[in-house]
């Protein structure tokens, strides 16, 4: 049986000397303690990841990544094997992230180490190969 993609966004800006990344966090009761995470999702069929993952965080948040993307691989999920793909980008000037589909219950940009700690746990190593990628050093974590 073929794995399962997901594709999405690690969006970032700078607010002065502080690196802010978007995360969402996924609605439901049954959520509401689960971690927080990029916006993402399932490609189309025939859809390139990259694309999925730039309509997946323009259904979640309103944001639109309008310059190109910088490929940060992939992690998979070590409970249930789901292949997650991420691209990164500055989040658009002046947008506002929001909550734009129901399939999420907010929408934040977070300092860098808040945003770490509140990412699942798997989904970590995107933040260190967006950091590693902006600071031209290697990245802390391994992976895809």
């Amino acid at each position: 049986m073929p794995r399962k993609r997901s594709a999405g966004c690690l969006l970032y800006r700078w607010r002065g000397e502080t690196l802010e990344a978007l995360l969402v966090h996924p609605s439901g009761h049954y959520n509401r303690r689960a971690p927080w995470g990029i916006p993402k999702g399932e490609p189309e069929p025939g859809e390139s990841l990259e694309d999925a993952a730039r309509r997946e965080t323009e259904e979640e948040t309103g944001v639109r990544p309008l310059s190109s993307l910088i490929d940060l691989g992939f992690i998979d999920y070590r409970r249930t094997r789901k292949r997650i793909h991420a691209f990164a980008g500055p989040l658009p000037e002046g947008a506002e992230p929001r909550c734009a589909s129901w399939e999420i219950d907010r929408a934040e940009l977070f300092p860098l180490e808040t945003a770490r700690a509140r990412i699942h746990p798997d989904q970590r190593p995107f933040i260190d190969r967006l950091v590693a990628h902006l600071t031209g050093r290697p990245p802390a974590s391994s992976g895809g």
